[in-house]
């Protein structure tokens, strides 16, 4: 699908930041309509079923945590987050309960329109195309075809990126992967200095996966996954 006949909802309820948001990306060729609060938002995401949506943090109504719940509840429509509070807790709660990307405001317009084209690539229909069908690593199954992980009988459920992010780095378990190399594999783009979403979906995956999580080990320029006794700290 191109992105002339791609929507976008923009979330925002700051009549500027909407405004621009909404310039930059009817410029690149997609259909954007905008809501100034959650109820709004509810009501256009389920009428117009728009192809993504860039949600706010902070609404005068309902918050973005909340209404990406709800939506979440009924859509697998790609969220792109966006917060004012560079607070890793923000982007921790906003992926867990579904958000695919954040960004941090104040951001540079053409970096959010990179990444709306990235998130809608990467979450069509050949997504599930890989050259392996499965990946193992001790107890945790990786289904790609089902986008399914399964520790032993238990499925665990992960945010698409999350997903992503744990088969790229088990796809080339033994090897460093930079941050850089990550966002780039998983998420689609490179902007120096915004590898941090890397590391926060990297902690989300330790805590979900918990005993059965592999071990990927922090390096000084990225993560590598391997057995025990290939983990050196850089």
């Amino acid at each position: 699908m191109s992105s002339a006949t791609q929507s976008v909802l923009v979330v925002e309820d700051e009549a500027s930041i909407a405004s621009f948001v909404s310039l930059y990306l009817k410029n690149a060729g997609y259909e954007v309509r905008t809501a100034a609060n959650g109820t709004e938002a509810l009501a256009s995401a389920q009428s117009e079923q728009p192809s993504l949506i860039v949600l706010d943090l902070m609404l005068p109504d309902i918050d973005g945590i909340e209404i990406c719940r709800r939506i979440r509840q009924k859509s697998d429509v790609p969220i792109l987050m966006l917060t004012a509070r560079d607070e890793d807790v923000d982007k921790i709660i906003g992926l867990e309960v579904g958000a695919d990307d954040y960004m941090t405001k104040p951001f540079n317009p053409r970096e959010l329109v990179a990444r709306v084209k990235s998130i809608l690539r990467r979450s069509g229909p050949d997504r599930n195309e890989r050259e392996s069908a499965t990946l193992q690593h001790g107890d945790l199954h990786i289904d790609s075809g089902r986008r399914e992980v399964k520790v032993g009988d238990d499925e665990i459920q992960l945010a698409p990126k999350e997903f992503d992010l744990l088969w790229e780095l088990l796809d080339h378990r033994g090897l460093v992967l930079t941050r850089d190399q990550l966002l780039e594999r998983v998420w689609g783009y490179t902007f120096a200095g915004d590898t941090r979403t890397v590391d926060v979906h990297v902690r989300q995956l330790r805590r979900k996966l918990g005993e059965a999580s592999p071990i990927v080990t922090v390096w000084g320029v990225g993560y590598k996954v391997g057995p025990a006794r290939d983990v050196v700290k850089a």
